[in-house]
């Protein structure tokens, strides 16, 4: 398997550049020169693996040059060992609406089906290279946790957390800054999300920096997240479709990143129907997926913060499928991004990514609404994400051959829970005392020389 950059098809790298440099040196997200395809026979094949099973077979087609397969075998298995379900997701009915429960991991997230993957694959990669790392990431309040969690403790490697001081929910925070381990440090920046992951691209960009400090990242720009996750959209499928259905699926999204998995999914031959971008006010998916204008605006902050995003980093990844791998023009309309705030699609273009995605929003009351309803209606507590991904569902009239992915356990964010239900949602009990330890962060303002040297003194 070979990769290029989104910006740059001239040049190739192996899994294991993509895996450690996260993003591409020009500023592009990496993909795979060729998606690897499953036939009608293969998927019969896939449909009797269990969920190990079936990651270990997805994700060694994508870095069989780094990993045999018993090593990937072995890192799957290590990886979900302590999941509360030995199947790593759940799917449970709510309606005719199947809810694929991604949260069983250990920060209640479905970030941790990915990162604790990656945090192995980490392990044994740099002690086979003999290398030390530092990775950098941006968090809109889950992907911190589950990397945090992924990473404390292992050898060669320390890990640096941007998160927006006082827009992400408590649980969320704590999950991270609670972790007592001296390769973590966690940021709380001044400012938003976009802010976080603006200030950890431009480090990438910065080489001399970047170098210095042997930077990785984790966000959804790094492809191997993107990869972990097709695996739940395959699993979900067998355990839902009938043989040769094309099935729909609502993805909470903000980053784009867990939604372009299932597209992922789609072009290695799963039977996908339509990939459904649920999104709170801050709708930039669904202005750019109905009208073609992708224009950032002012972000707001809301009950699911996980989406409180207006840069959707991984829509270029989309865009440079829809524009058939050309690089050049990719590269010109991140400049008009950079330099003029907004780009358009073409019609054609637009028509193919229609042809994929629908999407649709919430605001504030109704996603409250929903988490009501479906208390009420079923007894089952949702978090606000979920909650969006259910609603946009009934505002676009879907009533069958559906999936909603759940994201995150409503505990994580328990007051909008308990306001609208009356109910507490509890923590697992293993995961009670992060309630009253001792929280580590340090706030930092929104400036890149401050973190970095941040960064450099703690290293």
């Amino acid at each position: 398997m070979e990769y290029l950059s989104t910006r740059n098809i001239k040049k190739t790298y192996s899994f294991k550049d993509v895996f450690l440099k996260g993003l591409a040196p020009d500023g592009g997200l990496f993909i795979p020169k060729k998606i690897p395809f499953y036939s009608k026979e293969d998927l019969k094949r896939l449909k009797s693996l269990t969920y190990q099973e079936l990651a270990s077979d997805i994700i060694l087609k994508f870095c069989s040059d780094e990993f045999n397969k018993n090593e990937v075998n072995d890192i799957v298995n290590t990886s979900y060992k302590n999941f509360r379900t030995s199947n790593v997701v759940n799917i449970r009915k709510i309606g005719k609406i199947n809810l694929l429960e991604l949260f069983h991991g250990p920060t209640l997230a479905f970030k941790d089906i990915a990162m604790q993957v990656i945090g192995n694959m980490y392990e044994k990669i740099l002690k086979k290279n003999d290398l030390k790392i530092n990775v950098v990431v941006a968090t809109s309040g889950d992907t911190g946790a589950a990397a945090v969690n992924a990473i404390r403790d292992r050898q060669n490697i320390k890990i640096f957390v941007l998160h927006p001081h006082n827009k992400i929910s408590d649980i969320q925070r704590k999950f991270m800054t609670t972790t007592n381990s001296k390769n973590v440090f966690n940021i709380a920046l001044e400012g938003n999300f976009d802010d976080c992951q603006k200030l950890v691209k431009s480090m990438f960009a910065d080489k001399k920096f970047n170098n210095s400090i042997n930077m990785s990242g984790v966000n959804s720009i790094n492809w191997t997240r993107i990869v972990i996750q097709i695996v739940y959209y395959f699993f979900c499928y067998f355990k839902v479709a009938n043989q040769d259905e094309k099935i729909n699926f609502s993805v909470p999204t903000g980053n784009f990143g867990d939604i372009y998995a299932g597209y992922v999914a789609k072009k290695m031959g799963l039977p996908i129907n339509k990939l459904i971008a649920a999104t709170n006010t801050n709708d930039i998916l669904k202005r750019v997926i109905k009208s073609g204008s992708y224009k950032p605006e002012k972000v707001l902050h809301t009950i699911s913060p996980s989406m409180d995003i207006q840069v959707a980093s991984n829509f270029e990844r989309l865009i440079f499928d829809i524009y058939s791998g050309n690089s050049d023009k990719i590269s010109k309309l991140m400049k008009l991004l950079q330099e003029k705030g907004e780009f358009k699609l073409e019609a054609t273009e637009l028509k193919k990514i229609q042809d994929n995605f629908l999407s649709e929003s919430l605001s504030e009351n109704e996603t409250k609404l929903v988490i009501k309803e479906i208390y009420n209606q079923e007894k089952i507590l949702i978090d606000p994400h979920t909650a969006i991904g259910i609603g946009v569902l009934k505002k676009l009239k879907f009533k069958e051959n559906i999936v909603t992915l759940a994201t995150a356990h409503p505990a994580k964010f328990y007051n909008v829970v308990k306001n609208e239900t009356q109910v507490v949602p509890e923590l697992p009990a293993n995961l009670k005392k992060i309630l009253i330890d001792k929280e580590n962060y340090k706030k930092l303002p929104n400036n890149i020389k401050v973190v970095q040297n941040y960064i450099l003194e703690k290293i």
